[in-house]
């Protein structure tokens, strides 16, 4: 025999007695304790925005710490500038970019200060800059195809037979390379260069290495696009206009 519409509706009218009594046994310890409320919704709005801030971290833009003068006086020492990662999902890394890249390959001092544990939590959660151990950051001169050579007769350093007028980021008087080189950058990877020529340790002192001094595209962590602090120095990065020159494009 079919339940009568009394004896169905029992067991909805003891749930909703139930969630009554639940709600209001939350009430009543709410004004018992509201200390105990306010710390709950603390720590839960806490724990959201930590893993908002990791997620825009992995997804978005990095803050990052630069440790040396290799980039002067483009970047300095202790500046903080923030690699964007969203340019690179609709386009590829293009000359005259400033990137950020993991070390290819013993790139870095082994001796550099490791952070310690409070530090890498920060770096992680993305409350702190990263501190740059175990990437660099230095500026793309050629992609993957790119003859680069050091140098013409004017002393200008040339990709694809094309000289680059470098003044607008080099040091005043500074030479684009006391180091000569004609090297062909591989597909998938770059040649990148410090600002500071003279004191960048970066593709040219790598070349007899086993990666060449080349870069793997999928190194590279993100674009800096700005300097965001000390508020003094805070700027935006865009490329040179000389990477823009008719010709350069293969």
């Amino acid at each position: 025999m079919a339940p009568s519409s009394a004896t169905r509706a029992r067991p909805v009218a003891r749930r909703a007695r139930r969630s009554g009594r639940t709600k209001g046994r939350h009430r009543r310890l709410k004004q018992r304790n509201p200390l105990a409320s306010l710390l709950i919704e603390m720590t839960t709005v806490t724990v959201l925005a930590l893993v908002i801030t990791v997620v825009l971290r992995l997804l978005v833009a990095e803050a990052f710490y630069v440790p040396s003068e290799s980039m002067y006086d483009t970047l300095t020492t202790n500046d903080r500038i923030l690699a964007e990662k969203v340019s690179y999902l609709h386009r590829d890394v293009d000359r005259g970019d400033i990137v950020v890249f993991k070390d290819p390959g013993h790139w870095l001092n082994e001796e550099q200060q490791t952070p310690g544990p409070v530090r890498r939590l920060g770096e992680f959660v993305g409350i702190l800059p990263r501190s740059g151990e175990g990437h660099l950051v230095k500026r793309v001169i050629g992609i993957g195809g790119d003859r680069v050579i050091c140098c013409d007769r004017s002393g200008r350093i040339m990709v694809n037979k094309i000289p680059l007028d470098e003044q607008e980021y080099l040091l005043t008087d500074a030479k684009p390379s006391l180091q000569p080189f004609d090297v062909v950058v591989p597909p998938g990877h770059l040649w990148v260069m410090g600002d500071n020529r003279a004191e960048s340790a970066d593709s040219r002192a790598h070349m007899g290495g086993p990666g060449g001094g080349f870069v793997p595209v999928d190194n590279v962590v993100g674009r800096a696009c700005c300097v965001i602090w000390p508020s003094d120095r805070m700027t935006m990065l865009r490329p040179p206009e000389t990477f823009k020159k008719p010709g350069l494009k293969k």
